[in-house]
């Protein structure tokens, strides 16, 4: 979860971190620069560019405060809402008394929801405007945030969750389109950075609020919660958000949209880190989709409020993302991922120990893999991409949420059957896929460099 959490997240911001030496040849895209193309445009829109980027929010220059606040309570809102069930799904269970698996749904559904839409919901702002399509979307998933408390059976809970996700997906769809246009190129990477910490605050806080408020009161009043500082939120961003200057209005063309999503899906390196990220946020929805079964029960027997806390973690990954393109720089992009793997594995190894402080750490490098792993792959999607790159972006939000609602049932599902143990298993085998696609780029990168250059082979 991007940055955390939460997904959508780090693509455009962990973008410049991965150095230009590690242009790695898995693919023609990243040889062959369309330089005649771009040189064209940029001699005739000049002045026009020129005029344009003096027009845009800079840090302390107007509105540039109120777009930051604005958008940062609209990530706390999105990333609150998106996971506020995660926690309590010991609750939950017992309430409706279901399995962990059935539980799990109401995660599932809310981030399975949200990948489906995400790429609709991308061309919709291309339509109709970034900031519109934000303020529709939050207005949408609070109000079903505040019908979500009074859900009579699991069934109505999994529906609803599902349009709450569905709706969410317009923010991450939009909001760094409307920042790649209305803030400074020199502002940019500091303006999303605020928008991920926004995503960060909302995943953690939202999962620690609602387990010491369900503690008390039960997870209906804790969901009810969520809600309310949900609408609080949405409120104050439409009132703080300025109104964009320089969208341009495009038309809702999906021959030409399909014909994008085809150009990415038939790249095998943009195949490759879109099944990475699925791995990585498959093994990081079972595992916290999970924990909370393994920490009510003997021989831990810890309350919700405590629980809740464990999501603090999510710090610990903050690091390690904002860290990554140092280890791009030193170990390659596949090297990097090798070693987030690696980490993750790690962590869910000593996860099986029953000790809370071993279990604490293995989720300390669960969590610091998963992120790592995550930046990486997401940056290069950025790098790769050559044309198309929102489209790009959204099929890797698509599949990193994919990823997330079938971690969190077959780890639930894992769980119910063979224990903590099942659930680890589930992880260690999609971290054993991260290896193999990784290892098969590795071979396309040394058979294209044959190819160039057939001396070395």
């Amino acid at each position: 979860m991007n940055p955390a959490d939460t997904g959508a997240s780090t693509t455009v911001g962990a973008a410049p971190a991965v150095p230009a030496a590690d242009a790695t040849p898995d693919t023609a895209a990243d040889a062959t620069p369309d330089t005649t193309a771009d040189a064209t445009a940029g001699t005739a829109d000049t002045g026009r560019a020129a005029s344009s980027a003096g027009s845009r929010m800079t840090p302390g220059g107007p509105g540039y405060r109120r777009m930051s606040l604005a958008l940062f309570l609209a990530g706390v809102a999105t990333f609150a809402l998106l996971y506020s069930t995660q926690a309590l799904l010991p609750l939950i269970s017992g309430e409706f008394h279901v399995a962990a698996g059935d539980a799990s749904w109401t995660v599932a559904a809310a981030t399975g929801g949200l990948a489906v839409f995400v790429l609709p919901m991308s061309a919709l702002s291309e339509r109709f405007g970034r900031r519109a399509v934000m303020t529709a979307s939050l207005a949408v998933a609070v109000s079903v945030g505040l019908l979500v408390p009074f859900a009579p059976s699991l069934g109505v809970l999994v529906v609803l969750r599902a349009l709450q996700g569905a709706a969410l997906a317009g923010l991450p769809a939009s909001a760094q389109a409307y920042l790649a246009e209305e803030v400074s190129p020199k502002a940019l990477v500091t303006a999303i950075g605020l928008f991920v910490a926004g995503n960060s605050v909302g995943g953690m806080s939202g999962r620690v609020i609602t387990g010491w408020v369900a503690q008390e009161w039960g997870w209906r009043v804790a969901v009810g919660v969520i809600g309310v500082g949900a609408v609080g939120c949405a409120v104050a961003f439409r009132v703080l958000l300025p109104a964009p200057r320089h969208f341009r209005a495009g038309s809702l063309r999906p021959r030409v949209l399909l014909g994008t999503v085809r150009d990415h899906l038939a790249d095998p390196l943009l195949r490759r880190l879109y099944a990475i990220g699925a791995l990585f946020m498959t093994v990081f929805g079972g595992v916290y989709t999970v924990i909370g079964y393994r920490l009510t029960e003997a021989p831990f027997s810890l309350p919700q409020g405590i629980i809740g806390s464990i999501f603090l973690v999510y710090l610990v990954g903050t690091v390690s993302a904002s860290t990554a393109g140092r280890r791009v720089g030193r170990l390659g992009r596949r090297g990097a991922l090798y070693l987030a793997g690696a980490t993750t594995a790690a962590g869910l190894l000593v996860s099986l120990l029953n000790s809370v402080v071993l279990v604490l750490l293995g989720l300390v490098l669960i969590t610091a893999g998963f992120f790592a792993g995550h930046a990486v792959a997401s940056s290069a999607v950025s790098k790769t991409a050559t044309h198309g790159r929102a489209q790009a972006s959204a099929l890797y939000q698509s599949a990193y949420y994919i990823g997330s609602s079938v971690g969190s049932t077959v780890g639930a599902t894992a769980f119910h059957a063979q224990g903590w143990p099942g659930t680890v298993g589930v992880g260690l085998l999609a971290m054993l896929g991260v290896v193999a696609i990784t290892l098969l780029g590795t071979r396309a990168a040394k058979a294209a460099a044959r190819h160039r250059d057939p001396a070395t082979a």
